[in-house]
């Protein structure tokens, strides 16, 4: 018995191909196969039923599945990045138009997907060999939606 592969799936209401675009669009990705459902079956024929796109390198799928599923913090994509900019850029795209903002770096999209935008920064600061500097890191940190890297310190 072999794997040949693991790939991410993702179930929406409706919205998969949006998502997909959105997400490939926002993360330098690629839509790629879009199948379609036949007739007879819980979407009308032709809807959109499954996209497939990359994301990082990664297969990932969403499924238009219906409301039946929904997400939940309990799964979430963690982003590292370099810069502030970059997590403005990130953490700002996904939660317009309908997003949320978490804490300590977590928000959703505007389809209930959970995200953690995490500049590096972020981890040097919370394992700082000097433990009064890595507990202020924390606290500010639990203070914070968006992490600022500058009121790390």
């Amino acid at each position: 018995m072999a794997i040949t592969g693991m790939t991410t799936f993702l179930w929406f209401d409706d919205q998969a191909l949006e998502a997909a675009t959105f997400y490939a669009d926002l993360f330098g990705g690629k839509v790629g196969n879009v199948s379609r459902y036949q007739s007879d079956a819980q979407q009308p024929k032709g809807a959109v039923l499954t996209v497939d796109f990359e994301l990082f390198g990664r297969p990932f799928s969403a499924l238009n599945g219906g409301p039946l599923f929904q997400h939940s913090e309990a799964i979430s994509f963690q982003v590292h990045v370099e810069t502030q900019e970059d997590v403005d850029c990130y953490w700002d795209a996904i939660v317009a138009d309908g997003g949320a903002e978490g804490n300590c770096g977590w928000c959703k999209d505007r389809w209930g997907v959970s995200w953690q935008i995490i500049p590096h920064a972020l981890g040097a600061a919370l394992s700082n060999p000097d433990p009064a500097a890595a507990q202020r890191a924390f606290e500010a940190m639990m203070q914070m939606r968006k992490i600022v890297i500058a009121e790390l310190a």
